[in-house]
């Protein structure tokens, strides 16, 4: 009996294909996974840059500073010309006119001879003069006027070359103000952008240190109380001694210190024997910026210590707000009222 046999194009099915769905998302997924897991662990970091140290950023404004100084003072020779030079441009504004006014009234005498001439000879020249309020060269008002009177004639070319000469000189000033102004103006830019720079790496200091015209550079001012006492007492620096005084324009000893801790919200009696006792004791050694400083045994003086041995204070009647060593005087004690 024949066996059945199946065609021979003719095949078993096979299984089919299955897609691996999703297969590269989650591969992706696990490698963003590990990744993030290696990053938190440092594994994969991005370097990290060290913020600049106080020393660093004070010499990097020390080097703007470099560059502000001179352009100020180019700001200032550029500012000081200008000025200068509008005077002049006004003043020789003020000459041309009553030139101008003498030229047109010597001109309408002309005129009255003019008329004379146009009644006897040619007057296409003399027309010309006539409706010409402003004549062109002096060559060219010389031939006008050669047939007119001789004295007229000197009289009214005096006074065209007088005042042709005042607008050569004012022309010339003016285009010297232009430039002048425009010179001012690229200076100013060049000194805000100066000093925006300054100011950006100024906020980049601690909050610890304090930078104020008058006083040293302070760092490691922890209060802020203290911050706020040495800059208003710096900004004091130059004001006059005056018995009593205590601001905001003079000041004796206490009535500085008083002073300036009164703008950060504390307020001491004026006094340097009740401001001994309104603070607290510290040693020498751990004395820090914003302290009080009194000296003699009976605490007849006193200063606002910034550290590094100076101080703040109003020395005396003759000698103004100013910064000086503690060591001149004998140091009685430290007192903290922050």
């Amino acid at each position: 009996m024949p066996v059945a046999t199946m065609p021979l194009h003719r095949h078993a099915p096979s299984q089919p294909r299955v897609r691996p769905v999703g297969v590269r998302r989650v591969v992706h997924r696990l490698l963003t996974l590990v990744a993030a897991v290696a990053v938190g662990a440092g594994l994969v970091a991005a370097p990290a840059h060290a913020a600049p140290s106080v020393d660093e950023i004070d010499a990097m404004i020390d080097k703007q500073w470099e560059k502000l100084e001179p352009t100020i003072e180019d700001y200032n020779k550029i500012r000081a010309q200008l000025k200068a030079n509008q005077k002049r441009s006004a003043d020789l504004q003020k000459k041309i006119a009553p030139l101008e006014l003498e030229s047109a009234l010597a001109l309408n005498r002309v005129g009255d001879i003019a008329a004379h001439y146009y009644k006897d000879g040619p007057s296409q020249e003399i027309g010309a003069l006539l409706v010409t309020t402003r004549p062109g060269t002096l060559a060219e008002q010389l031939t006008m006027l050669d047939r007119l009177a001789a004295e007229q004639h000197k009289q009214v070319a005096g006074v065209l070359a007088i005042r042709d000469k005042y607008n050569r000189q004012k022309r010339k000033l003016d285009e010297l103000i232009a430039t002048q102004k425009k010179q001012q103006a690229e200076l100013a830019a060049k000194k805000n952008a100066i000093n925006a720079e300054i100011k950006r790496l100024t906020a980049m200091l601690p909050k610890t240190s304090v930078r104020v015209e008058g006083c040293p550079a302070i760092d490691g001012v922890v209060s802020s109380a203290a911050r706020i006492a040495i800059r208003t007492a710096c900004a004091q620096v130059g004001d006059p001694y005056v018995w009593g005084a205590d601001g905001p324009d003079s000041f004796d000893c206490s009535g500085l210190t008083q002073y300036a801790y009164k703008a950060a919200g504390i307020y001491l009696t004026h006094h340097t024997g009740d401001q001994w006792n309104e603070g607290r004791a510290v040693s020498r050694s751990d004395a820090r910026p914003g302290d009080l400083v009194f000296f003699y045994s009976d605490l007849h003086h006193m200063g606002l210590y910034l550290g590094n041995g100076l101080m703040v204070h109003a020395p005396r009647t003759g000698k103004p707000v100013q910064v000086s060593k503690i060591s001149y005087m004998p140091v009685a004690g430290f007192r903290r009222v922050t």
